[in-house]
């Protein structure tokens, strides 16, 4: 049996959990969960009454060559990863986790949250990527949307075919007519079943607490256009309002379900754009808390990204990762134990190591028995071997 992770909350401590805000703030936030709903339907391909746009034939028969294609990708997704990974990491969580989750570098991978972590209530992910503006898909007609849903499709395949994204294709759809970020997170509701029930956007106040936006806001915002968090990557054409996204949602079809929430952050994660920040602030009154990374280009390896490295090591008791995660000496030094699987020979991508961080991990493998690993988890490691790894505090009891 598979434990849960903790129990599940009340209304009262549920509406704690999900965010720092009064009922009254919650209120002044527009909601878009009607374009939700187009997305989910349209480009993440969900069950749903038919919208508006697919009573003309050209637009309903696009929408259907669209879905086709990834409902056949979904279901190869779900028998190679969710089937496979979901059983396998049910028997390593421990039954009282926090029922809060955080991502770092976790652009577009709601899903695999919800894989590693399915009784989570609140899952954090935060990437250089904004969420994107949830209302031009209702505009497209035609060969402009037959265009949009094959750059989507091409976009999205990473997730769906490796179980992560690669930069690539995440810049795609950091502007134009489909929010990447948004889409790819509906696509996970899809995939497993869950359906949408709000969408808002927000911004942080200095201490770390939401602002949900209003219209008024969204509209005063209109003119000024987010920018690329990182020099590395790509400028978006959407509205800064649509950088930060709260989506609530539940079991499909099942009113009782608990809700859950899902926020994404637009964040630069280095020590420049990290410490000292509103999201360090709202990430530090979270307090304990489950954590995950995959396939993020080593970044927790590099010292300018110490300061979310050091929240991690303060404040996890339970983290899943491939080699992009926690480095083994720092993981000790701190009081964690990690447990491999599969094999690690060497890191992914080349990369600078005058640390010898790549050595701490392939020791870290050597040092322990081989545990099969019958799915992808991130990166593979140079020779293509999967691994993955899990860092929880030190026990005295020996290692299953």
């Amino acid at each position: 049996m598979r434990p849960a992770i903790g129990p599940l909350l009340t209304s009262s401590v549920c509406a704690l959990v999900l965010g720092r805000t009064t009922p009254a703030q919650a209120e002044t936030g527009h909601d878009f969960i009607e374009e939700a709903r187009l997305i989910y339907q349209v480009v993440a391909c969900g069950e749903g009454t038919a919208p508006a746009m697919l009573s003309q034939p050209r637009e309903a028969k696009i929408v259907e060559v669209h879905c086709r294609a990834q409902k056949q990708l979904m279901e190869r997704f779900r028998t190679r990863y969710v089937q496979r990974a979901q059983p396998f990491l049910a028997r390593w969580l421990p039954a009282d986790l926090p029922a809060q989750v955080v991502y770092p570098f976790g652009g577009g991978d709601l899903v695999s949250a919800l894989i590693t972590y399915p009784e989570a209530i609140e899952i954090t992910t935060m990437s250089l990527e904004h969420a994107g503006d949830p209302r031009r898909v209702a505009t497209l007609r035609g060969s402009a949307l037959s265009n949009a849903l094959a750059r989507y499709r091409q976009s999205v395949s990473g997730l769906l075919r490796n179980h992560d994204s690669a930069s690539e294709n995440m810049r795609l759809v950091e502007g134009g007519p489909i929010p990447g970020q948004l889409a790819f997170f509906l696509q996970g509701l899809v995939a497993l079943d869950y359906e949408p029930l709000s969408l808002q956007y927000f911004r942080l106040q200095a201490d770390g607490s939401i602002e949900y936006l209003s219209q008024d806001d969204i509209a005063e915002l209109a003119v000024t256009r987010a920018r690329k968090k990182a020099k590395s990557w790509v400028d978006t054409d959407y509205s800064v309002a649509f950088s930060n996204m709260e989506l609530r949602f539940r079991r499909r079809g099942d009113g009782s379900a608990p809700i859950r929430v899902h926020r994404h952050f637009a964040a630069n994660l280095n020590n420049d754009g990290f410490s000292g920040s509103p999201l360090r602030a709202h990430l530090l009154a979270k307090g304990k808390v489950a954590a995950m990374t995959k396939a993020a280009s080593y970044l927790l390896w590099n010292p300018n990204f110490s300061e979310i490295r050091s929240y991690l090591l303060e404040h996890l008791v339970f983290m899943v990762s491939d080699s992009t995660g926690i480095p083994p000496r720092l993981a000790r030094n701190a009081g964690f134990e990690q447990i491999t699987f599969g094999t690690f020979t060497g890191a992914f991508l080349p990369l600078e190591d005058k640390a010898g961080l790549a050595a701490q991990f392939i020791a870290l493998w050597q040092r322990q028995p081989h545990r099969k690993l019958p799915f992808r988890y991130g990166y593979p490691d140079s020779a293509g071997n999967f691994h993955l790894m899990i860092t929880r505090p030190r026990q005295a009891t020996a290692t299953r």
